[in-house]
């Protein structure tokens, strides 16, 4: 469920009509509702409410401060890859103690911020990871906690970029060698064992997948526990896909029916890692009609957004529906390509797709935009990266301004002698 709906002809967001967003802040921009972001993380938070757990927002799917801010004020904590997502998490307001640091690549310096942070705990990917935690957390007389991220050797049924919990996967510890990984860490004087990890993949439209990962954790903890490694956190990842077209993922209470039996007696507070579905369908870009051109073979509907904007489609080749931001009854319905103004036969955002004529200067909405949106974009072609906006009932904040040309080049140096 989302709050973008028309009223008459008109898209709405909320109480606020699009149009008139369009009109101040110019196009492209990302549109998000306060509304459906409270209503699904609150969705998932409740659904899960059987077993002690910790919601950590993945900010990977959308980093923006004030959407950041949100979830921290709902009790919800953050799951980050990168040093910089910790800056913004902990700029946010979200306390440490509800962060936990993932990602196959993590550097000492980002190891000595989070450590500096005191934060929940890192999830550890590999042997040689696990010493240099070890090192850097000696260096400054403290202690890593850490849980180990197996990998289950489950196919989630998702797109293979998207896949994470396959053995010819870059992510984690396959389950086959966990013990030996725990034994390792066992030894190390400044790691201090608290969890386990997994995620198998995200926009996950099944719950199988999920049941058939935890049940493999699960019995792995139970062998930890058997060689006295005391397990206190299980962070099961997220993953759990959104409708983007005609899927029809599980709804969360589906999901926690399905893996609470799994997870309810194993004495640990669960830590989730939902990102997508929570804020992908809270969110749309808004772009603009620039032209309409028909070749021999092809219709073509050229925006003001692009890849850079929005890669997705160019990526994955996911679906985005797309609808007029101003409904007219009675045009003409053309197969299309919408793209967009980059300088790559890849830019689109819909190829073949039907839609109703429009004209130059109209607006469309894409939908379902709120995760891997802005985080993705880029400056490519020298484009300043677009405006987000929230809107909450009948207001409406800007809350990141759009680029300027000057911040394209800001840090850059010309030596003096070219």
């Amino acid at each position: 469920m989302h709050h973008f709906h028309y009223r008459g002809e008109d898209l709405y967001c909320e109480e606020v009509p699009i149009s008139a967003l369009a009109d101040e802040v110019g196009t492209p921009f990302y549109l998000y509702s306060h509304a459906t972001l409270t209503r699904h993380f609150r969705v998932f938070d409740e659904a899960f409410q059987e077993v002690p757990h910790l919601i950590c927002f993945a900010v990977k799917a959308n980093a923006n401060l004030a959407i950041l801010r949100l979830f921290a004020t709902m009790g919800g904590g953050a799951d980050v890859v990168s040093g910089g997502e910790l800056f913004r998490a902990l700029h946010a307001g979200i306390p440490p103690e509800r962060i936990v640091f993932a990602g196959v690549g993590k550097h000492r310096e980002e190891m000595r911020e989070a450590l500096k942070a005191d934060i929940l705990m890192f999830n550890a990917e590999s042997s040689q990871e696990l010493r240099l935690l070890n090192q850097v957390a000696g260096e400054m007389g403290t202690v890593a906690r850490v849980a180990v991220r197996v990998n289950p050797d489950v196919d989630p049924k998702t797109h293979p970029y998207i896949s994470t919990g396959l053995k010819k996967t870059k992510f984690g510890i396959d389950i086959s060698i966990a013990l030996e990984e725990y034994q390792l860490a066992q030894t190390l004087s400044h790691i201090a064992i608290v969890g386990v990890h997994t995620h198998i993949g995200s926009q996950i439209t099944d719950v199988s997948p999920f049941v058939d990962s935890l049940t493999r954790i699960a019995e792995l903890i139970h062998e930890l526990r058997t060689r006295g490694i005391d397990i206190r956190y299980l962070d099961v990842g997220g993953g759990l896909g959104i409708p983007y077209g005609d899927e029809t993922p599980p709804h969360p209470t589906e999901m926690a029916r399905a893996v609470i039996p799994i997870l309810k007696d194993l004495g640990c507070t669960i830590l989730f890692e939902p990102g997508r579905v929570i804020v992908g369908n809270a969110g749309i870009l808004v772009t603009r009609v620039l032209y309409t051109k028909r070749t021999p073979t092809k219709d073509f509907v050229i925006v003001d957004a692009g890849m850079n904007d929005l890669i997705r489609p160019s990526l994955y080749g996911s679906y985005h529906a797309i609808q007029p931001v101003r409904r007219q009854e009675g045009r003409q319905r053309l197969t299309v390509d919408v793209v967009g103004p980059i300088c790559e036969s890849g830019d689109f955002l819909a190829k073949d797709r039907e839609i109703a004529m429009v004209e130059p200067g109209e607006l469309l909405a894409v939908m379902s935009a709120g995760a891997y949106g802005f985080t993705m974009a880029s400056n490519y072609n020298a484009r300043p990266r677009a405006a987000e906006v929230l809107v909450k009932g009948d207001r409406h904040f800007l809350i990141r301004a759009r680029e300027r040309y000057e911040d394209l080049i800001r840090g850059e140096v010309v030596p003096d002698d070219l």
